[in-house]
């Protein structure tokens, strides 16, 4: 056989194909808990009620509240029901307001990377 007959070696791991654009790493979505935590705090701010008296009214510590609301503690079904029942904030209302956010934060999480960004962020 002569040298000519021989071929060409390619290297299939080294060969890429068409060139595409990484994509940009994906973000988690936001947990459950923080999501009603920040529905239930802008809630209670916005009827400018205070920690305490919620909390009173629920029969739980100032604390275990604030850390509903901050997302880090996961509350049972019970717990965000007296939360809610205190609030005067239908638990449907809770639930809706919480997928609303949950869907906002996935369509600005798809955007290009070109188009600009509005994050969501709770104060």
């Amino acid at each position: 056989m002569a040298a000519d007959d021989e071929g060409v070696v390619i290297d299939i791991r080294s060969w890429r194909g068409p060139r595409q654009q990484p994509r940009p790493p994906v973000a988690p979505s936001p947990l459950l808990r923080v999501i009603y935590g920040e529905v239930l705090r802008d809630e209670r701010r916005d009827q400018d009620r205070t920690l305490a008296e919620v909390s009173r009214q629920v029969g739980m510590s100032k604390q275990y509240l604030s850390e509903i609301e901050r997302g880090r503690k996961e509350p049972s079904s019970e717990i965000l029901h007296s939360v809610c029942e205190a609030l005067e904030l239908p638990v449907e209302q809770l639930l809706t307001r919480g997928a609303r956010r949950l869907s906002a934060f996935r369509r600005l999480d798809r955007r290009p990377a070109s188009e600009p960004r509005i994050e969501l962020r709770a104060a």
